[in-house]
């Protein structure tokens, strides 16, 4: 019997130390992985997400409308020329350009030794190739107005290439260095004709990975970038989240390292958030409202000039901007070259009441206003439908997703079809000049699909003065047109003018080299984490 329990005992206790033994091994693999999680999460410090707030439209540079896209855009491909953080122009893929004393002339000599990703050579004949593309109107780029005054390109050696115009355009260089102006892998125009559009290839620091709509976008370090030491993350994941409060609350929790934009009614309440920093920087995107003037009540003058009256700017400001606006005193922002003030339209619903008798809508009328369906514009739109509510216009708020509102403005093809009555919207001229700033939303022949006059607005007179801006390369000379073209369209008010907004932006206080351009756009190639 001893022999017998003596032999149990061992057992026992060669069970009991192989059970040691198990629980240090666990503690072992415990510990590994605790190690292994550790270092995943530090290595996952350099996949940044960015939340945005819209969905994108479009990657291809040359028919897209919407400066969000752009910024997506901007992770992947380049221009010949861009812009520095305030909008001063600056050489990219060219490392040196010049122009001749008439302006009809561009010469660009450029980098050699860059590839696009798809490891085709970046030279003079793939210039060629998308210059011709965006200025060949039968491609119905939604950017070819941007180009419509090439004449031809010219590929003088490999990697010098002469841009020559139809006309004399002061303008040109900063539309170069628009974000229409970047440059696709002609490989991959051949290859995806049209679906380049969802396959972008360009010279960029970021390579396309994947674009599932509606959900997010994400780029990946270009391992072959032609700058040295760029780019310093690894992945760069750009997440649409239209509800405000949703991405205000995805910079608090980790989830996204930066968003835009920040809304104003949140901003104060996240500065100073540990981990959190606010950054709000002038820009020079204008807030406004189209009334078609083809349609009726808008075509009368007293009716679009009773809603600039009926609506109060300074409210505007304080609601949907929390005071994180400016007032807008010109049909362009202050910092947009050749600005010139206008008397502002003062708020007085009185004077509105009456230009509406005058003009036959004593008791008002019914109409829609059309906008994105993201919180800020929910609630400009709201704002305006009470605004207008006490001068007898009772509005209806459609809101609607990017790409359906982009198909019910820019599929028209005949003025007269046009359904859009009112359009709430901002515009950013991304060269800096006042050529963008104008031309596009106003000149009679900018209409959509072409381009961007929602207002149906049409002047011989602004006419006049849009063409001959364009047609010198004398800055005094452009500098008088458009201040008188300022003048004609701020008095016909086909806008209703409500503001200036900033840029507004969060990030986590370890994130540098992101940051917003006075047009709204973002740029990523320097983004960093500390």
């Amino acid at each position: 019997m001893k022999k017998k329990f003596l032999a149990v005992f061992l057992c026992f206790i060669l069970m009991a130390a192989a059970l040691v033994g198990c629980g240090n091994k666990a503690s072992e693999e415990t510990a590994s992985q605790q190690d292994q999680t550790s270092g995943d999460a530090e290595a996952k410090s350099k996949d940044i997400v960015i939340g945005v707030a819209a969905t994108f439209i479009s990657m291809d540079p040359h028919d897209t409308n919407d400066t969000l896209s752009y910024s997506v855009q901007k992770s992947m491909m380049q221009g010949l020329v861009g812009f520095d953080k305030d909008m001063n122009v600056i050489p990219v893929l060219a490392e040196s350009y010049e122009s001749n004393k008439e302006a009809t002339e561009f010469t660009f000599k450029l980098h050699e030794g860059i590839k696009f990703h798809d490891g085709t050579d970046f030279n003079a004949e793939a210039v060629k190739v998308n210059v011709d593309r965006l200025a060949n109107p039968e491609n119905k780029l939604k950017r070819h107005s941007l180009f419509e005054v090439v004449d031809r390109t010219e590929v003088v050696d490999a990697y010098t290439v002469k841009v020559v115009l139809k006309e004399s355009f002061g303008a040109m260089i900063n539309t170069f260095a628009h974000p229409a102006a970047m440059i696709h892998s002609p490989a991959a125009l051949e290859k995806y004709g049209k679906e380049v559009s969802r396959n972008p290839v360009g010279t960029g620091p970021f390579v396309f990975n994947e674009w599932v709509p509606g959900d997010h976008l994400t780029v990946v370090k270009n391992e072959n970038y032609w700058k040295n030491g760029m780019p310093k993350v690894d992945s760069v994941t750009f997440k649409p989240v239209p509800e405000n409060g949703t991405r205000v609350a995805m910079l608090q929790t980790g989830e996204a390292d930066f968003i835009y934009q920040v809304p104003p009614e949140q901003a104060k309440i996240i500065e100073g958030q540990e981990g959190i920093v606010l950054e709000n920087t002038p820009s020079i995107i204008v807030r406004y409202l189209a009334m078609n003037c083809m349609k009726k009540p808008f075509d009368d003058i007293r009716v679009r000039k009773a809603i600039n009256y009926a609506l109060d700017k300074k409210a505007y400001e304080k609601i949907v901007y929390q005071g994180f606006a400016d007032d807008m005193k010109s049909i362009i922002a202050p910092n947009v070259q050749f600005y010139e003030e206008q008397t502002p339209y003062t708020y007085d619903v009185e004077k509105a009441k009456a230009l509406l008798k005058e003009a036959g809508y004593e008791n008002g009328f019914e109409t829609t206003i059309w906008g994105n369906n993201n919180s800020d514009t929910v609630k400009s739109m709201e704002f305006i439908q009470q605004q207008l509510s006490k001068i007898n216009i009772k509005v209806n708020v459609e809101p609607m997703e990017s790409g359906t509102r982009a198909e019910k403005i820019w599929s028209v093809q005949n003025p007269e079809d046009a359904g859009l009555e009112m359009y709430y919207a901002g515009w950013s001229p991304s060269t800096g000049d006042a050529d963008w700033g104008i031309r596009p939303l106003f000149a009679s022949n900018a209409f959509p699909p072409k381009s961007f006059n929602t207002a149906y607005y049409a002047s011989e007179e602004a006419d006049q003065y849009i063409s001959a801006a364009i047609k010198t390369a004398d800055p005094q000379k452009r500098n008088e047109a458009y201040k008188k073209v300022q003048e004609i369209i701020w008095n016909d008010a086909p806008w209703a003018f409500l503001g200036v907004n900033q840029n507004m932006a969060g990030k986590k206080a370890s994130l540098e080299g992101v940051y917003l351009l006075p047009d709204g756009s973002l740029s990523v190639e320097e983004a960093e984490i500390k």
